[in-house]
């Protein structure tokens, strides 16, 4: 099928094979159609799906077959017109026809940057962002230009709502990103708020993981009679990524083995995911004081250091971010070679996504975790959500003072053996990077782990997001 066949205009078709789209993923081949014809959208759809364009590119369709004579002024021109009168100009609030709400901030951007790259023919469509750690006279001045398409997280949207800032009277498109995530992070009261305040003739795109549970709770009761597409499982099997597991004893064993892990010369660039800020912050000064060039990216940082950050980890002046779950929604950086699971994540979904910041436009990618030994049933968690077996790895050097079996509640037939060394390297050496700063203390565990281990990396790890 060709991007034709689905009834887009000539414009976009243009900016499409301008940009090196062939054809449609799965996802756009049956949304963009429905999309197009006005219908609401429930959509199970992954990361790398092609999930902005499945929304995207129908809404701008749409949105460029509106008469601008209809529209009549806007508030910028009525602005522009008070001056030209010498009349000081009041501000008056932005008026979008299309909002997107995504969780994070990163998200955004990159729906914002994808949007320009479709709407590059179609002179009259603006779009920005809207998001926490921007200043505020940044988004007023672009709040004055009254865009169309307004992409936004949820908590600073409300802020200029109830400042007066945003109008959604005029409002004809509202889509939910990543409507799962939003969830998790207890964004709900928000997005009914913002919801509520929407003309109920909108049509509502929804776009998640799952459309199970709360999501799907949700889900109803914002759309009408709602065209449901399902493309894949939330248990994706990225059969692209080859999946590891290495059991450590403490934290300086992990240490160490991440150490020798990041040089691979296989590796190009790699994403370690931690659990909390604080790790993300210590693991990357570790890092660089070993020799390694690496940066951290959470939700603490201001929104100008995080775009500097996923500025260098592209032009690859970084060669290894350390992340939280949060921070990490929304990178597609193809020459990430290898993900690392520092942390066990607290969910088997999160596994699912973190491990696809690698493989990405077709090539291969590798991710590994590294367990502790009280972690082994949320590595079954983790095989019983994606259906699959992850082997263990054991590197000669670096093995861990218990077997792996003792490590797990049952052998797994067709798995693993302890002493396995599955595609392993030898050691090139055993510097560390596990000092400056003083090891945890002896017995500093929750949810009964052992001595010397991380108390962040258990699954009653507490999360804290910051993406408002």
């Amino acid at each position: 099928m060709t991007f034709e066949a689905l009834g887009l205009n000539t414009s976009l078709i243009k900016a499409l094979t301008d940009a090196g789209y062939t054809a449609p993923t799965p996802v756009q081949q049956q949304a963009i159609p429905a999309a197009i014809a006005g219908k609401d959208l429930l959509v199970s759809s992954q990361t790398g799906s092609g999930k902005t364009a499945a929304f995207m590119l129908p809404s701008l369709h749409r949105l460029s077959e509106i008469d601008p004579a209809a529209a009549g002024k806007t508030p910028n021109q009525e602005m522009q017109a008070a001056r030209a009168r010498g009349e000081r100009p009041r501000f008056k609030a932005a008026q979008p026809k299309m909002l997107v709400l995504t969780p994070t901030r990163e998200l955004a951007l990159q729906v914002t940057t994808n949007t320009d790259k479709y709407s590059v023919n179609l002179r009259r469509i603006k779009a920005v962002s809207i998001l926490g750690g921007m200043p505020y006279p940044k988004q007023m001045q672009l709040l004055a230009k009254n865009p169309e398409i307004l992409v936004a997280t949820p908590g600073r949207l409300i802020d200029h709502m109830e400042s007066g800032k945003i109008d959604f009277s005029q409002l004809e498109i509202l889509v939910l990103d990543e409507a799962d995530r939003m969830l998790d992070m207890g964004f709900i009261d928000d997005i009914e708020k913002i919801v509520d305040a929407t003309p109920s003739t909108r049509q509502t795109m929804l776009f998640s993981a799952t459309l199970d549970g709360v999501v799907g709770n949700m889900a109803r009761r914002i759309t009408k009679d709602p065209q449901i597409i399902q493309i894949v499982s939330a248990a994706n099997k990225h059969e692209n990524i080859t999946q590891r597991v290495h059991f450590v004893d403490d934290l300086s064993h992990k240490n160490r083995l991440l150490d020798h892990l990041l040089r691979d010369d296989s590796l190009d660039q790699a994403v370690v995911f931690t659990a909390t800020k604080r790790d993300a912050d210590t693991i990357a000064d570790r890092l660089n004081i070993a020799g390694f060039s690496a940066a951290a990216l959470h939700g603490d940082m201001h929104q100008g250091a995080r775009n500097r950050t996923l500025d260098s980890l592209r032009r690859g002046q970084v060669k290894i971010l350390i992340a939280t779950d949060v921070a990490a929604r929304g990178i597609d950086v193809p020459t990430i070679t290898h993900v690392f699971n520092y942390d066990l994540p607290k969910f088997p979904e999160d596994y699912v996504h973190r491990i696809g910041r690698t493989g990405r436009a077709g090539r291969n990618g590798l991710a590994i975790s590294l367990v502790n030994h009280a972690e082994g049933m949320n590595v079954k968690r983790i095989e019983r959500f994606t259906k699959q077996l992850i082997p263990v790895n054991v590197i000669e050097g670096y093995e861990p003072k218990k077997t792996a079996s003792a490590s797990r509640s049952a052998p797994r037939p067709g798995g693993w053996k302890p002493g396995d060394n599955r595609g392993g390297a030898k050691p090139s050496g055993q510097r560390t990077f596990s000092k400056p700063g003083a090891p945890r203390k002896e017995g500093s565990t929750t949810g009964g782990g052992y001595k010397g281990s991380n108390p962040r990396s258990t699954d009653g790890a507490r999360r804290s997001y910051g993406d408002r």
